[in-house]
């Protein structure tokens, strides 16, 4: 009678134990959760009010005097509240249609950074006489919220309200083609030589545990690597989409072959066998049956891997592509920058207008990073083989 007491008592404490580890795993699941919705519903209440810009309806004058100096093209009252990146852009103007010389045009031109701040009730360096004046405007009528569309097409400026991201999301597109063009094919090609062809001795076992280890390197270390090879030593152009692919490459790379070679042993062994059994070939065995079937793990692992080179900023920061760049390069010599270099960027800027760029530029970096794992987790549940 005792023994079945003691056994029903055990027995209730380990279910009691049970109970409580199952509580703990549930609160740290809603913790999570709870961490990953505050981050979020910080960063869009920063970074939403950056997607709108204040516009003023003025009367633009492109006269011999305007010309001469851009600020003399709008009236002295509204000169303080339009941007200076717009007045600079008067002469342009002319020379893309010179039927506007001797002509006053009204139409609808960017705010300065201290209206568009003042009107988001944010705090703005405007004069008591400058606030009067916006009021009166926005009351008139002339005064109104549009989409921003600087913030996609145009680059990295010292004034806030013209500053964008087009430049960044160019030279990030060059620097991951790079990097995708070196690292995939070398990657694909050394996963399937180790897991193939290679004899299992100490050499092959030395290379994997390099491998390995490669994979769990700090990324500024590639920075150190890409800054000695590429730069230094084969005169890559700095602040280049060339170096950054290149050195991004080299962190990609462990990565793609371990998601490759994982891939490839996913593939039964029968499948070999039964290519060997009709008389093919190691080689044709490999790119006629192995290949096509571990595809969908291989292409998730590369983009995964692309997604991880994305968001890095570290080893950029050593080949130079933290510079200013107004303009999007044409090619992967010309200086570049990369989103999160940009984001780094805008977030170290004194003004206070940069502070919502910063949030949208992570707003817009993390809506192409989730798309990105989003796709991979939907190519690898489309074309999924269960043996």
């Amino acid at each position: 009678m005792a023994a079945n007491l003691q056994a029903e008592k055990r027995i209730r404490q380990r279910y009691r134990r049970e109970q409580r580890f199952k509580a703990l795993c549930i609160g740290a699941i809603t913790l999570a959760i709870l961490f990953i919705f505050v981050f979020f519903a910080d960063i869009i209440q920063r970074g939403y009010t950056a997607f709108y810009q204040a516009q003023i309806q003025v009367e633009v004058t492109y006269d011999e005097r305007s010309l001469e100096i851009p600020a003399a093209a709008v009236s002295e009252e509204v000169r303080p509240l339009v941007s200076r990146g717009f007045l600079r852009q008067v002469p342009g103007h002319v020379q893309s249609d010179p039927d506007l010389k001797g002509r006053t045009v009204t139409r609808w031109v960017t705010a300065d950074t201290g209206v568009n701040q003042y009107l988001k009730d944010a705090h703005t360096g405007l004069s008591p006489q400058e606030k009067a004046t916006v009021d009166k405007l926005h009351e008139a009528g002339r005064i109104e919220f549009a989409f921003n569309t600087n913030f996609f097409t145009r680059g990295d400026s010292k004034m806030p309200e013209m500053a964008g991201i087009k430049s960044a999301v160019v030279g990030t597109i060059l620097t991951l083609a790079v990097t995708m063009a070196v690292a995939f094919p070398l990657g694909l090609m050394s996963a399937v030589y180790l897991e193939e062809f290679a004899t299992d001795n100490r050499f092959t076992r030395f290379i994997e545990v390099n491998i390995n280890n490669l994979a769990a390197v700090p990324s500024i270390l590639y920075g150190l690597l890409g800054l000695a090879i590429f730069i230094n030593f084969l005169g890559v152009p700095r602040s280049s989409a060339l170096a950054g692919g290149l050195t991004l490459a080299l962190m990609t790379l462990p990565i793609i072959i371990i998601s490759t070679r994982a891939a490839l042993r996913a593939v039964p062994d029968s499948i070999r066998e039964g290519a060997f059994g009709v008389g093919a070939s190691r080689l044709q065995m490999v790119t006629h049956h192995v290949l096509p079937l571990s595809l969908p793990g291989i292409l998730t692992g590369s983009i995964i891997g692309m997604a991880q080179a994305m968001g890095e900023t570290a080893p950029l920061l050593l080949v130079g592509m933290m510079a200013f760049i107004p303009s999007a390069p044409d090619g992967v010599t010309e200086p570049a920058t990369v989103l999160p270099a940009q984001i780094f960027t805008w977030a170290s800027m004194p003004q206070r207008a940069f502070d919502e760029l910063t949030a949208a530029g992570i707003l817009v970096l993390l809506a192409v990073l989730l798309t990105l794992n989003a796709t991979a987790v939907l190519l690898r549940k489309r074309f999924e083989r269960r043996w």
